[in-house]
């Protein structure tokens, strides 16, 4: 096995899992034999199957979690009121037999912006998609459904996945204000998906699931801790279990695309959110508002709502400003095609290497212009207690040789430790 790392690019078990490309992350009531804060997805299944813990008793301790830790750490923007019988219907389908998938009886919480037609909103953090509804489940949704997991409520995130102004912090939106690193005071939990890691990572649910287009996954992963999984210390742990390391390797033009602006993702992220966010708009059964420009309006509209003294909303204007994908959005895309094509996906297969290794998500450029898929693996913490992740990123198709080098990592150095109950009261 080979891996390098890309210098000065800037446990699997609690998985956290995005994408949009989708985002799993997973995170003890305690039993006379069994506690849920920090159990796997595993260990819960097997507490299924001793009758130590049901589905039931699993949500209501979600729930209690949720009600007891929430209002500081602001991860959740609301549980869904049919989740408890969700989970007594898995309890009864347990308890009758048969051939049932690892995530049955699971509680999941999603991020604002997955689709789902339980009682939630789904808002994308914004007040002008309060009460809209949507005509059907996301695709991941209904294969949730389909395993038999419980939709246990949605996640915060980034305003508009981060597309609403350069200003706007990581992690903040108008519906639930500013989420909170659990660990440090002041920290940045990043986004956009934030409460789907914030979540996990202080233990308020077992499973959760965001998306990234450009660190989305890889950044909350890396700053609460968690494993986070975007699909299609350190070295000497590679080193004594046989991986042959390749040190600084450079990847070809890595300063133009490591700068949004110079490699063009930026221009075609614009005319491609206003496309996606109009189609969005008119299929949706019931929504306050029908396209980009109403949702400019409705910020002007509702300056206290939406925070508009304090956050402003240059980058929806930008985006409004385009006329969908044309010539020079074409350009653009062709120069991240070639940018990913002779850089990172040149030095992968000129060494023959598995996976390319580097601290934080500041990779997190170089992987979304490909896409090309990555996990980030919780790897210590600083001397003020903020965690710090390692990341090792592939070529498409290559998630199971990315997962069994993260969990080899993870079962190598076992780093990763809850938030403690003081921090999480500050």
């Amino acid at each position: 096995m080979a891996v390098t790392k890309l210098p000065n690019a800037g446990a699997i078990a609690r998985l956290f899992l995005l994408s949009t490309a989708a985002l799993i992350l997973a995170g003890a009531i305690a039993t006379p034999h069994f506690a849920i804060e920090e159990a796997t997805v595993e260990q819960i299944q097997q507490a299924f199957a001793q009758n130590q813990l049901t589905s039931k008793q699993l949500v209501n301790f979600y729930f209690d979690q949720i009600r007891s830790l929430n209002p500081l750490l602001r991860g959740v923007l609301e549980v869904n009121p049919d989740a408890l019988r969700q989970a007594e219907q898995a309890d009864r389908e347990r308890a009758a037999g048969g051939l049932l998938t690892d995530l049955h009886g699971i509680p999941v919480l999603l991020k604002d912006g997955i689709g789902t037609r339980d009682a939630l909103n789904t808002t994308c953090g914004s007040y002008a998609l309060l009460g809209s509804v949507v005509a059907r489940d996301a695709g991941v949704v209904e294969r949730l459904r389909r395993a038999g997991a419980v939709i246990l409520g949605k996640a915060s995130q980034s305003e508009w996945y981060n597309v609403r102004s350069f200003s706007i912090p990581g992690g903040w939106c108008a519906r639930s204000g500013q989420a909170v690193n659990p660990y440090v005071e002041g920290g940045n939990p990043c986004g956009s998906s934030s409460g789907s890691a914030v979540s996990v990572a202080a233990n308020m649910v077992a499973v959760s699931l965001g998306t990234e287009t450009d660190g989305s996954i890889l950044c909350p992963a890396d700053r609460n801790s968690v494993v986070g999984i975007k699909p299609t210390v350190g070295l000497e742990v590679f080193r004594r279990g046989g991986a042959t390391v390749v040190d600084h390797l450079e990847i070809a033009e890595i300063n133009v695309i490591l700068d949004p602006f110079k490699s063009g993702e930026v221009p075609v992220l614009m005319a491609e959110f206003k496309v996606g966010i109009n189609q969005y708009l008119e299929e949706l059964v019931e929504s306050p508002v029908r396209s980009l420009a109403d949702i400019i309006a409705f910020n002007i509209n509702n300056p206290v709502l939406e925070n508009m003294k304090e956050y402003a909303q240059d980058l929806l204007v930008a985006a409004e400003t385009t006329n969908g994908i044309g010539e020079q959005e074409v350009e653009a895309m062709q120069l991240m095609e070639n940018l990913s094509r002779e850089g990172f996906e040149g030095l992968m297969k000129q060494h023959k290497l598995d996976a390319m290794v580097t601290f934080g998500a500041d990779a997190a450029p170089v992987l979304a212009m490909g896409g090309y898929p990555a996990i980030s693996v919780p790897a210590g913490y600083d001397g003020k207690g903020s965690p710090f992740g390692i990341a090792f990123g592939g070529l498409k198709g290559t998630e199971p040789k990315l997962i069994e080098v993260a969990y080899a990592f993870e079962q190598a150095t076992n780093i990763r430790r809850p938030p403690s109950k003081l921090q999480c009261e500050i």
